[in-house]
């Protein structure tokens, strides 16, 4: 991923929620539904978010240090961790709890019409959102499914935004059902029902988000495609196979490589230095990303891994 493209798809989700967070407040305050206090809480959290991902692109960009030496390229991989724990805190948990409170003492709406037309607008501006996250993620997902891309991309923005704006368009319609069922039937209780389902649209999403965070926060190796690609331009040339190796991305745009390589036996030193530097210079042809590269010559002593 171009860090353009994950700048603008967050931009424009920061600025789109922060708009439909105003205007969903302002609809609480006039009709006093629960659906729309959850979702503008939703809101406010998910610009939050989209601020902790433009503060962790800024902070992943600085450079090495003895106490850091790798860099800070999972910085990104932190922030979105966090973000990931701020919807579930502040979306999910409080959403349940304000359905959950509005079903016990239902209270009815005041102007349920303003609540209808502000949910409208704010699916609009939603939509908007969530189509520039999926046009930036088509430019790197390649063939795999949408659940595929959320699972494997190491990049942790755009399957971030994609996950939040999906949440916040059917939240938005959930929001939507309970004040409209509540509206039609009279009964407020509908309204409660409607918040809670979005308190566990959110929590799904937020778990989601955990678990996938945690695993790249940790550390992730290349994919299946990317280690196939770095192990066949590693064993050309006067490398006869790769005996072992281990990779791990440091960052989104950073990935280590170490592998043993059995060189072609009778080699100068001089000719060992530049094997290691064509397979080096073959890698980073094929896979931008692979930046650091730790290559250990040895004989081929057998067929079997060291």
């Amino acid at each position: 991923m171009s860090a353009g493209g994950g700048t603008r798809a967050i931009i424009a989700a920061l600025v789109a929620n922060a708009g439909i967070a105003v205007a969903k407040f302002v609809g609480f305050l006039i009709t006093g539904s629960s659906s729309m206090l959850a979702e503008s809480v939703h809101s406010v959290a998910d610009t939050s978010n989209q601020g902790l991902l433009l503060l962790g692109q800024k902070t992943s960009q600085r450079k090495a240090t003895p106490e850091h030496p790798f860099g800070f390229g999972r910085d990104r991989y932190f922030y979105s961790f966090i973000v990931a724990l701020m919807l579930f805190t502040l979306g999910s948990a409080f959403a349940l709890y304000e359905g959950i409170h509005k079903i016990q003492e239902p209270e009815p709406l005041s102007s349920p019409i303003v609540a209808v037309i502000i949910l409208v607008v704010a699916i609009v501006l939603e939509s908007y959102s969530f189509r520039t996250a999926i046009v930036e993620s088509r430019l790197i997902k390649g063939d795999v499914s949408w659940w595929g891309f959320i699972r494997q991309s190491r990049t942790p923005e755009l399957p971030v935004v994609l996950l939040e704006d999906a949440g916040a368009l059917f939240g938005l319609v959930f929001a939507l059902i309970g004040v409209g069922l509540a509206t039609v039937t009279g009964d407020p209780v509908w309204d409660g029902v409607g918040t809670i389902m979005i308190g566990i649209l959110l929590g799904v999403i937020a778990v989601i988000l955990i678990i996938e965070m945690k695993s790249l926060l940790i550390g992730e190796g290349a994919t299946p495609a990317e280690l196939d690609t770095i192990v066949d331009e590693l064993a050309a040339g006067r490398v006869e196979r790769v005996i072992h190796i281990k990779t791990q991305y440091l960052g989104p745009d950073e990935l280590l490589v170490a592998a043993k390589i059995a060189l072609t036996p009778g080699l100068s030193v001089e000719e060992v230095a530049q094997a290691i530097d064509d397979a080096e210079q073959r890698v980073r042809g094929k896979v931008p990303s692979a930046r650091l590269i730790y290559l250990e010559p040895d004989l081929d002593r057998s067929t079997s891994k060291a």
